[in-house]
């Protein structure tokens, strides 16, 4: 593509640039786009990590419908909120927004807005436009115009912006097409872990027991000694702790549990949150109580749980979160996990309501095992059986880890010029 050599930029977020480039401040190339429209003149849609869609169904939803930010075709939107991060891109349709995302108009013909549409997706830029914000912590920081017109950007001749966009459009669509594959056996091999669960816990591990009816008619026929319970009769439920941001802290304070805490059925460290206030004896997690995501912004995550491990036992646990303390919770881990509560909590769910109240909780039935013995058996085949299922998971979520991050390192080279664009026949221009 071009056969300059690299030279300092003096930007620290773009490196080193290709000698014949220049570099040019952000407001040159775009300007603010602040007309407030409805959702009823102007269809919504949301600013998202993917780029900009057609409102996500899932979408927090405001009833302000009429003070909405307008986006044409070609525009650049980008979420002015740091919990947001990299939450940005070119619109290929008319629509609005809302207010806390940033629109920007192009005002530069010599500009390839699909050029910018790959830089601004770089973990560069977005690091970059994080640090120009102003906040009082994570959470509220936010960068608005009046910050970001100032950031520094790296401006190729048209040209070789056409060019890498074209690279790029094709490269990474290669990518990603591998990476939905992947995607897909992932979710392949979860639907496969759940439906061993389900059949495991309604049908028992011999095939050759009597069965009965369980008089659930999607549950069916389950082994003539079991019994069909709700899950109030085994143990009892709590909610977590209200605390505000004055009681934050750090590691000396109290771990507070969150939603975050919970991926792919176990407690990790991950955002970690602690607090200095007191918490009450009720509220202080142990060995195997059983934490359950009880509210969340998306459906897909309520109901979500994990067993508290020796790791957390001690810690606490946050107001959108419940925990169900019993001698079975071993048991009723796989029941959290199977199909029936899928199929329990998207029954009470509604567009308005994504919260699993004690109550719902409570009145989830399924079949039990009244033999102890028994229930020790399914445990100890579903726990080598998920093993073994997870491990395959976790190397499939591994590939897609190393694809993305090959995808994010040739993107934030070819559109800061460190590797020139090969041609069609694989030679450098």
């Amino acid at each position: 593509m071009n056969n300059s050599k690299l030279k300092e930029s003096n930007i620290k977020w773009l490196g080193k640039i290709p000698d014949n480039w220049k570099t040019i401040k952000f407001n040159a190339l775009y300007d603010l786009r602040n007309e407030k429209v409805s959702d009823k003149d102007f269809p919504p849609l949301s600013v998202t990590k993917m780029g900009i869609v057609p409102q996500l169904s899932n979408a927090a939803k405001t009833n302000n419908g009429d003070n909405r930010k307008l986006v044409e075709i070609g525009d650049f939107a980008i979420n002015s909120r740091s919990d947001r991060r990299g939450s940005c891109g070119i619109s290929k349709y008319e629509g609005s927004v809302s207010l806390i995302n940033t629109v920007l108009k192009p005002i530069n013909r010599e500009m390839n807005p699909r050029y910018y549409g790959w830089l601004f997706k770089t973990v560069e830029f977005a690091d970059e436009f994080y640090k120009w914000g102003h906040g009082i912590v994570d959470d509220l920081w936010t960068t608005n115009w009046q910050d970001m017109k100032n950031i520094t950007l790296v401006c190729p001749s048209k040209t070789e912006q056409n060019k890498i966009a074209d690279f790029l459009d094709k490269k990474v669509s290669q990518i990603d097409d591998i990476s939905k594959k992947i995607q897909q056996e992932i979710t392949d091999l979860e639907a496969y872990r759940k439906s061993v669960i389900t059949k495991t816990i309604t049908k028992g591990l011999n095939p050759n027991v009597p069965m009965k009816d369980s008089g659930i008619e999607w549950i069916g026929k389950i082994p003539t000694d079991w019994s069909v319970i709700r899950l109030k009769y085994l143990g009892s439920a709590g909610n977590g702790l209200t605390y505000s941001p004055q009681n934050m802290t750090d590691e000396s304070g109290t771990l507070i549990l969150r939603s975050s805490n919970i991926q792919h059925g176990e407690i990790v460290n991950a955002d970690n949150v602690y607090v200095n206030s007191s918490v009450s004896k009720s509220l202080i997690l142990k060995k195997d109580d059983l934490l359950i995501c009880s509210r969340n912004g998306s459906k897909d995550l309520i109901g979500k749980n994990a067993l508290i491990n020796k790791e957390f036992i001690g810690s606490s646990f946050g107001a959108f979160m419940c925990v169900f303390r019993s001698k079975y919770n071993q048991y009723i881990y796989y029941v959290l996990n199977s199909n029936i509560f899928k199929f329990y909590v998207g029954s009470f769910l509604t567009s308005t309501i994504n919260q699993l109240t004690k109550h719902n909780l409570y009145n989830l039935a399924f079949p039990f095992p009244q033999k102890e013995n028994e229930r020790k058996q399914i445990i100890a085949f579903l726990k080598e059986k998920c093993e073994n299922i997870n491990h395959l998971i976790t190397h499939k979520k591994d590939q897609l880890k190393l694809l993305n991050q090959y995808k994010q390192s040739i993107i934030y080279e070819y559109v800061t010029g460190k590797k020139p664009v090969p041609t069609e026949e694989g030679v450098q221009e």
